[in-house]
């Protein structure tokens, strides 16, 4: 019985609260939802100061002013690390006389120098090549056509640096260079002097090399170069011609090479194009330097039209002047070695392909 009086006033007290329990703020209104919750609403205050710039309108978006395009958008074009380059220059010099007092000879002559360069070069690795031909001839009146020029160059460096940041690369390099006809030593056109591959050169070897990213610069330096030099005519090997013993058809070497090439606009429209090779041989004749050297200048007139000047000079230890030959075929003096020089001056056509 006392338990069921003290269950009984418990429960008449929780009735009381929840009937008669109430919670109030004199100064706020309330709001009281159906399952007995109160919210309380602060009243919030208009702001009085607007901030300088505000706008307070709608926005608004209107395409009355769209124009459209006048040429189509470009489309992306992913980015090349191949620079290439096909060159076709042909130069013409023509002298004509009639009745000309003073006397002299019709002439035309024709030079034509036919390039190929693929270039790469990303992060890490670069590797250029080219490959040329070039053909001269003179035709004079009262004369048979003589060659004036006569080449075939392919060349080949790879490389490789550590970072991209450093300008040197680790190299390996490949050249070889020669020639397409016989030439003589006119005005004798009965016994040829050189051929096809008599002589022919070929380069190979490691080293360095130097090429800036904003610069046309390369300088390659290899303290290791085999040099092998070919003369497959029988009649030029049996006569030890271009430095090889006789009867014999290579002549190998082994050696120090230096090569150099610089391409750039010196002047507006006048651009400059060098390049050199070193070599020295260790084995036979150590500090006796074989050298290469073309410089040349080009004027350009427009796209299609350029004027040429340039100059080539060669010494080759191997390659002998004033040679006597007895009528027996004996070889009576082996001659010396000179300096070989030839300048160039012409205007002509040039197209990029």
């Amino acid at each position: 019985m006392m338990h069921i009086k003290k269950i009984s006033l418990f429960l008449f007290f929780i009735i009381a609260v929840t009937c008669y329990g109430q919670d109030s703020i004199p100064t706020q209104t309330t709001d009281s939802l159906d399952w007995n919750v109160t919210v309380i609403r602060l009243a919030q205050e208009q702001i009085k100061i607007i901030p300088r710039g505000v706008r307070r309108i709608s926005p608004v978006i209107s395409f009355n002013k769209v124009k459209a395009l006048d040429k189509k958008p470009k489309k992306f074009v992913p980015p090349l690390f191949w620079k290439k380059e096909n060159l076709l220059n042909i130069n013409l010099n023509e002298v004509a006389f009639v009745n000309w007092n003073a006397g002299g000879n019709n002439s035309i002559s024709a030079l034509g120098n036919l390039s190929f360069t693929r270039n790469y070069k990303y992060r890490y690795l670069t590797w250029d090549n080219e490959l040329r031909f070039r053909y001269g001839i003179n035709a004079q009146e009262g004369r048979s056509i003589q060659k004036t020029d006569d080449l075939i160059r392919l060349s080949s460096t790879f490389g490789f640096r550590k970072d991209t940041i450093t300008s040197w690369f680790y190299s390996v390099k490949v050249k070889f260079n020669t020639q397409f006809s016989n030439g003589f030593k006119y005005p004798d056109t009965s016994t040829p002097i050189s051929r096809f591959m008599a002589p022919g050169y070929l380069f190979l070897g490691a080293g360095t090399t130097y090429a800036p990213d904003t610069k046309k610069l390369n300088l390659y330096i290899s303290p290791l170069t085999y040099k092998a030099t070919f003369v497959l005519d029988q009649d030029l090997s049996d006569q030890g011609a271009f430095g090889v013993e006789k009867g014999k058809n290579v002549f190998a070497e082994l050696g120090f090479l230096v090569t150099n090439t610089w391409e750039d606009e010196i002047f507006k429209n006048i651009f400059i194009n060098h390049r050199l090779n070193i070599y020295t041989d260790y084995l036979k004749s150590f500090g006796n330097i074989d050298f290469d050297w073309e410089l040349n200048f080009k004027l350009k007139v427009n796209e299609y039209i350029n004027a040429d000047i340039g100059t080539h000079l060669i010494y080759d230890d191997d390659i002998k002047f004033d040679e006597e030959i007895a009528d027996d075929g004996t070889v009576l003096n082996r001659g010396v070695p000179r300096v070989q020089f030839k300048q160039l001056l012409g205007i002509g056509l040039a197209y990029a392909f």
